[in-house]
């Protein structure tokens, strides 16, 4: 900056035309260097994401690392046990949810704030080739209009594909960025798909 004054101080002891141009420029560069700087604001990001194994926690722990983000643990009222989560047992509570596309299961807390995010990833493990329906009633409790949403994932067998699929569906509002299947995945991984 004091270079800039010494520039400054040199042009208004000259009488030329092109001088005075100059000094002209540079005092609109100096009076719009902290407007400048206003735009470059970084996005706030959110990494939210439903874990009962911890298999999604640990990739959305290493994406909020990498995006310097705030975590964000998205849990049911009332926990899932061992036996919640017995896919072969239809009659278990998982099996019951994901068997019925109205059901929402209540959250232990709805105070995500998503509000205040201009980046939401969404993470969660694939039941039944779709998002678990706890990550519906978390998008229904939240303000996601003018939010990019990526979702991210975990699975034994599933591609991320059709949870995908039936979450842009179910969401057309939602502006969706391309999610992806993140299975045991690195830290250099993770790196590489948040560069995208």
């Amino acid at each position: 900056m004091n270079a800039l004054f010494f520039q400054y101080s040199l042009l208004l002891s000259r009488n030329n035309k092109k001088l005075a141009i100059m000094k002209r420029l540079i005092m609109i560069l100096m009076c719009a260097l902290p407007l400048l700087s206003l735009g470059a604001q970084e996005k706030k990001v959110l990494v939210a994401y439903f874990s009962c194994t911890g298999n999604t926690e640990s990739v959305a722990k290493a994406i909020a690392t990498e995006v310097k983000g705030d975590l964000y643990r998205i849990a049911p009222e009332k926990a899932y046990t061992d036996a919640d989560l017995d896919w072969r047992n239809k009659q278990s509570r998982s099996s019951v949810e994901m068997g019925d596309e109205t059901s929402r299961p209540s959250l232990a807390d709805k105070k995500a704030a998503v509000e205040k995010y201009d980046v939401i990833f969404i993470g969660f493990p694939i039941w039944w080739n779709l998002a678990p329906r706890i990550i519906n009633t978390f998008i229904e409790s939240g303000d996601f209009a003018g939010k990019t949403v990526i979702p991210f994932a975990t699975s034994g067998s599933s591609s991320i594909s059709n949870a995908e699929k039936e979450l842009q569906t179910n969401y057309p509002g939602i502006n969706w960025g391309k999610g992806r299947l993140l299975n045991g995945a690195s830290r250099e991984t993770v790196k590489q798909w948040i560069k995208k």
